[in-house]
């Protein structure tokens, strides 16, 4: 029978082989990073033994990264992140990336702590800023922290290896948040302390324009920026700084202020001109005429330049004679050119008041001269209010017809209904105030006034009146003759109270009667036909009273009575 043939035991030395094999093995846990040698590279493919049976197998681009290409080689050492020690294919599963995650989150924690920079690449954008490759790690650069200011264009920074200072970690989260802008703003700080401790004010200096907006412009001093005010580029008015000044543009200034713990400066370039102020008072004395071009428009007046630098302020009140209600913008328009006259010079304050309306002639004054008073004007109805009617008449100007001056006898106020705008009316000048641009006018005024007509009537006379309405309370009467009118009350129509009934009476009809008040002073006249027969009783008493004839009162009266019954008829 043939001898079975025996297995070699293991020696001493192959138990202690197997030992340090397996405290290898310990060694190398899942999730830690470990040593490992580069033994092959297969097209994009890097073999890596880490000394475990079987070797793994990572991509060439994850020792690549942003800004910098693999460069790899066989026999490099390198460190992987060991995920797990065998997979499906029995091959361990190894990464670069996870590798370097870790190894940057040290350092960088360790940055974080001591408030150290960190340097790393800005290589894509994301919603609200952009990611930044730390070697590994990757961060968010929020939009606002990658410059000082706001930048259009990020591209010239894309890619390119930058300082960083890191705002936020969070390893559990796997968060990083950091600052460009923290960097670029102490680096600064210490070159502006550096810089401003050079500058003196009133030292003149060659810069760059850098930024322009609406309210000035920033200038590059050379590594400092100065703010140069839009009212301190130009003596005249600049309405924005890009009219004159362009981005790029090399320019002279003077430093007019530095603060040295802002460092801020503040820059000029009129302050380099002459001042066109000095002299001022001499150069434009009042009430001298000059052209000038309007170089702005406001609600309360135009601004006209008269020089490069000087410019006056004409109000809106002094620019028409008669368009008082109406905008500036109306009247001129911008880089119109105007004759104005100076009306006042403020050195001091640097300001000119002007008048466009002075240069033109007065219509009150024009009107006065062509209507004098007493004069009879034709008008249209402009307007009508509570106190009057207003006519437009030649010049462009306003009269007044007051209420008291539209009819002698009827109240204002029921006359003025009467007209409605538009109406061709005829009125007398009665005053013109050129100072104050009043001018009254009268309608009534072109007919004689009734109380002068009235010549020498006064209380006591007989009139003959002409009823011309007939009321419940008594009789609307013209006295024939005159222009006059009155009101004969019921109570006054006769002395016997049977007799006192307006109905008695129609209109046409004339009566005598007597003057019981005439007024000139307040234009009123009363008349009473009860006071005639009265005195005709009194005066027929007197003079029959005494006689023998035999007759009787009623034969005394009689007369008298026939002839106030006929003229009713």
């Amino acid at each position: 029978m043939p001898v079975a043939k025996q297995t070699a035991q293991p020696t001493r030395e192959d138990f202690a082989a197997m030992l340090e094999e397996s405290f290898g093995l310990v060694d190398l846990q899942e999730g830690s990073v470990v040593k490992g040698k580069v033994v092959g590279i297969e097209k994009d493919i890097a073999v890596i033994d880490i000394g475990l049976k079987t070797e793994g197998r990572v991509p060439v681009r994850e020792f690549a990264g942003p800004g910098r290409e693999a460069a790899l080689k066989v026999g490099d050492e390198v460190e992987v992140y060991l995920e797990r020690v065998e997979n499906a294919l029995g091959e361990a599963v190894l990464s670069r990336d996870k590798a370097r995650r870790e190894e940057s989150w040290g350092r960088l924690e360790k940055a974080f702590q001591a408030n150290e920079k960190v340097s790393g690449v800005i290589f894509n954008s994301v919603k609200g800023g952009y990611t930044v490759d730390l070697d590994g790690a990757v961060a968010f650069l929020p939009r606002s922290q990658v410059d000082i200011r706001p930048i259009r264009d990020v591209g010239p920074l894309m890619h390119n290896p930058q300082q960083f200072q890191i705002l936020k970690m969070d390893r559990r989260r796997g968060n990083i948040v950091v600052s460009r802008r923290t960097v670029l703003e102490e680096t600064r700080a210490g070159q502006r302390h550096e810089l401003v401790s050079s500058l003196e004010e009133g030292q003149v200096i060659d810069g760059v324009v850098k930024n322009i907006t609406d309210y000035g412009a920033f200038v590059d001093l050379g590594g400092i920026d100065g703010l140069l005010h839009v009212t301190d580029i130009a003596w005249r008015r600049v309405n924005h700084p890009s009219d004159v000044l362009s981005i790029g543009q090399q320019v002279k200034v003077r430093i007019i202020k530095i603060n040295h713990e802002t460092h801020r400066i503040s820059l000029g370039m009129k302050q380099l001109q002459g001042d066109p102020w000095e002299g001022i008072e001499g150069k434009y004395p009042v009430g001298t005429k000059i052209k000038g071009r309007v170089t702005n428009i406001t609600d309360y007046g135009a601004f006209v330049e008269l020089e490069p630098g000087i410019e006056g302020l004409v109000h809106v009140s002094e620019m028409s004679w008669t368009k008082k209600n109406v905008h500036p913008g109306k009247i001129v328009s911008t880089s119109q050119e105007v004759e104005v006259q100076v009306l006042e010079v403020d050195p001091v304050k640097r300001r000119i008041s002007l008048g466009l309306k002075q240069t033109l002639a007065n219509p009150w004054d024009s009107f006065a001269e062509k209507h004098p008073v007493g004069s009879a004007i034709e008008g249209e109805v402009k307007n009508k209010t509570e106190f009057g009617l207003f006519l437009g008449l030649d010049g462009d100007v306003d009269g007044m017809v007051h209420l008291s001056d539209l009819d002698w006898n009827r109240p204002g106020e029921q006359v003025i209904e009467e007209f409605k705008k538009g109406d061709k009316v005829k009125a007398v000048v009665l005053d013109v105030d050129v100072e104050k641009e009043r001018i009254s006018l009268g309608i009534k005024q072109l007919q004689g006034d009734p109380f002068a007509q009235a010549g020498d009537l006064k209380k006591g006379a007989v009139v003959t009146c002409e009823i011309t309405e007939v009321k419940e309370g008594g009789l609307e009467a013209k006295l024939v003759g005159t222009d006059l009118t009155t009101f004969i009350k019921r109570s006054e129509l006769s002395r016997d109270r049977n007799e006192q009934r307006p109905d008695r009476f129609a209109v046409g009809n004339k009566v005598d009667a007597r003057v019981t008040l005439f007024d000139k002073r307040a234009r009123k006249v009363t008349v009473s036909i009860k006071a005639l027969e009265i005195a005709e009783e009194k005066e027929a008493v007197a003079q029959y009273g005494s006689s023998d004839s035999g007759a009787t009162l009623g034969d005394i009266l009689g007369p008298s009575l026939k002839r106030a019954g006929d003229k009713k008829e």
